[in-house]
């Protein structure tokens, strides 16, 4: 079932969320692919634009087949979020993102992610600025709160700043992705504005996706850590929410098929001296819960090239049904 953010259609209700370091072009390709509906770039600085940081130019890379992809900016000037808004346009992004929930100390302690949600005041000049400032439909990511639950307070000015959707991750910043996140606030956030609203957290398979939505309301579900070595829980919710018998889990050796096949396209974004000490982080996402997975993230972390990967996982997956 789609929905629409502003004047974008959205085709499926189930996000990738914005991961640094992890929802890059090849995995957030891997994972359109599978199904996900929105993807988001990882999170770029808007100063990072005003200066014309490198390391933000590749973050704001995006492909054709990506679409529909918001770019998600953060920052805490709304003149500067405004005027980077502006000149980012043109890009073939269909809607900005304002993180509201990032729970770092080096991001927080610049006033900026989550401990935007201090301030409402900020929150609606922010917004405001950003919609004012372009044409495109501006989304926010909240948490519950920074220190105590106002996410309802939060989303409520960001949606008379002119938001087009909010996404609500329902812990307090102090919580960072331990403990059990709070459904209910989420719901509460759905009964109290009118934009669409996204939940996240603890959305780990297609029967919890299910759920959130059933308890919250929610017009669309967000999944980020457990799509880390897992692009095909898109494809699992995607066929849950259609009513659909959802597939099981990919056997050891489909799962080494798409670890590699995600290798080769990192080399061929990056290099292979850059790409290959990444993908160990994602050989061992890949293989949890897989017989043997604490061997075969030790050896993973060894290895320099895209041969050694290759032997190491066919050797692993070599004989194996599971």
């Amino acid at each position: 079932m789609s929905f629409r953010i502003g004047n974008v259609t959205i085709d499926n209700e189930v996000a990738l969320g914005p991961m640094a370091g992890v929802t890059d072009l090849p995995f957030r390709l891997l994972c359109r692919e599978q199904g996900a509906g929105l993807l988001y770039t990882e999170m770029v600085s808007a100063k990072g634009v005003l200066y014309h940081n490198r390391n933000t130019a590749e973050l704001l890379e995006t492909c054709e087949a990506e679409d529909p992809i918001a770019l998600q900016l953060f920052g805490s000037a709304p003149q500067i979020m405004a005027e980077q808004a502006k000149a980012l346009e043109e890009l073939s992004f269909v809607c900005f993102d304002i993180n509201m929930g990032c729970p770092v100390p080096k991001v927080v302690n610049n006033g900026e992610g989550s401990a935007l949600m201090k301030d409402p005041k900020l929150v609606y000049e922010i917004v405001n600025a950003m919609v004012r400032a372009q044409k495109k439909p501006v989304t926010v990511k909240i948490r519950k709160g920074f220190t105590e639950d106002n996410a309802v307070e939060v989303a409520k000015a960001c949606e008379a700043a002119g938001a087009s959707a909010v996404a609500v991750h329902g812990r307090l910043r102090g919580e960072y992705y331990g403990g059990k996140t709070d459904w209910d606030c989420i719901r509460r956030v759905k009964e109290a504005v009118s934009v669409p609203v996204i939940g996240s957290g603890d959305v780990d398979s297609a029967e919890k996706a299910l759920r959130m939505k059933a308890e919250t309301g929610v017009d669309a579900v967000m999944i980020a850590r457990a799509a880390r070595g897992n692009p095909w829980i898109f494809k699992q919710c995607r066929m849950a929410f259609a009513g659909e018998e959802v597939p099981k889990r990919p056997t050891a050796e489909e799962v080494a098929e798409t670890a590699l096949r995600h290798a080769r396209m990192a080399i061929e974004r990056y290099g292979e001296r850059r790409a290959m000490p990444a993908m160990r982080s994602h050989v061992a996402w890949y293989f949890a819960g897989y017989p043997d997975s604490a061997t075969l993230r030790r050896k993973a972390n060894e290895i320099t090239g895209y041969r050694e990967l290759e032997e190491l996982l066919r050797g692993y997956t070599e004989g194996r049904a599971d």
